[in-house]
């Protein structure tokens, strides 16, 4: 995909920018570049990878430091609901919006 320098224009004129045209063909280029690089990474066939949780796990393992799951905070429900106009199995009732 690469755009034109009418594309550019569109782009600047629905962003509300005011581009000359040195810094429209400018822009052209960069983002053409940026499709370019994105076509050479989907270009890579990456069956049968695994996803990566860290990048630098393909070099050695890596122990993430995840913290101990516990409760630290107590159920304060009925109190945050108290005041709320409609309550019902301990879920606010909010005016349907969306038709």
């Amino acid at each position: 995909m690469s755009l034109t320098s009418a594309d550019i224009a569109r782009i600047a004129n629905l962003a509300r920018l005011e581009l000359n045209p040195a810094e429209g063909a400018r822009m052209l280029t960069q983002i053409n570049g940026f499709f370019e690089m994105v076509e050479k990474i989907r270009a890579v066939d990456t069956t049968g990878i695994e996803p990566l949780a860290h990048p630098m796990a393909t070099i050695q393992d890596v122990a993430l430091r995840l913290r101990e799951d516990r409760v630290s905070e107590p159920n304060n429900r009925e109190a945050n609901q108290r005041n709320a106009p409609a309550v019902e199995n301990g879920l606010f009732l909010v005016p349907k919006v969306i038709e």
